[in-house]
């Protein structure tokens, strides 16, 4: 993780003081607890959880878990803890440091929108698998590169998918230090010792993005959302924006088979 990326989250973070505040929502929050289905999670680590969207909406559900949310902002700690979420902060990024928790400690471990910051994946994938029990459950999200939203602008325009001279993408250039795509990600993990289960589709529904489309154009919002649920239904999820794929510990390196995993839109 690079040495500023505390200073990148309070600058994102600067006018905001509580979840209510916060305008980047993301349709892989709203799908939590859904994707939890019946795996009958009892302990839950939530790994860069920000300002605790994911966590309140577990809450919410009153889904009968105890739940744990991590994150090194103060701004985020802050607005968590007020909100009534239990917190813990330690660098997921330091390569020769363990994370503070006994082996087998997890039933389920969230991670979205975190893999991509980070320098020693490794060490963050053999960590969490430390962590999560024989029967654990890694849920990840990374923005995926090779999705239509991604991939048509940046064909259209020949511009990065995170232009450093967009106000509104400056944070994504400067603090996004890897880039993949569903596949890229998928193998990558699976070579660590998961087996990829069940990938979820979120489609457009309660974004930030598309509510500001939306108040925009009900027709555009509507014509998108049939069509990326069209896509989503018909075609492999390497086209879907924010999977959020779910991967089960596996007891040794085994042979990733993607095309194997449930597909499932919510």
């Amino acid at each position: 993780m690079r040495n500023d990326s505390v200073g990148l989250e309070e600058g994102r973070l600067h006018d905001v003081t509580s979840m209510e505040d916060y305008q980047s929502l993301h349709e892989r929050h709203r799908v939590f607890p859904r994707v939890f289905e019946n795996r009958n999670h009892r302990r839950i680590l939530d790994i860069s959880a920000g300002v605790g969207v994911v966590g309140r909406n577990i809450r919410n559900a009153s889904y009968p878990a105890e739940l744990i949310c991590n994150d090194v902002s103060p701004t985020c700690l802050k607005i968590m803890q007020e909100a009534g979420l239990k917190t813990v902060s330690f660098d997921l990024d330091s390569p020769d440091a363990r994370y503070p928790f006994p082996d087998s400690d997890f039933d389920a471990v969230i991670s979205l929108a975190t893999i991509e910051h980070l320098i020693n994946i490794e060490h963050f994938l053999t960590e969490i698998r430390r962590i999560l029990n024989d029967n654990g459950f890694l849920y990840l999200s990374a923005p995926n590169y090779s999705g239509l939203t991604y991939l048509l602008p940046f064909l259209a325009t020949g511009k990065t998918f995170h232009d450093p001279m967009d106000e509104t993408a400056r944070y994504e250039f400067f603090a996004h230090v890897r880039y993949f795509t569903f596949r890229t990600l998928a193998e990558l993990v699976g070579s660590m010792g998961y087996s990829l289960d069940t990938v979820y589709l979120p489609v457009p529904q309660e974004s930030s993005k598309y509510n500001a489309l939306k108040s925009r154009s009900k027709w555009e919002a509507f014509v998108f959302r049939c069509a990326m649920t069209s896509i989503y239904k018909l075609f492999s999820p390497r086209w879907a924006a924010e999977p959020v794929l779910c991967f089960r510990k596996q007891a040794a390196k085994s042979e990733v088979r993607v095309a194997r995993a449930r597909k499932i839109l919510l």
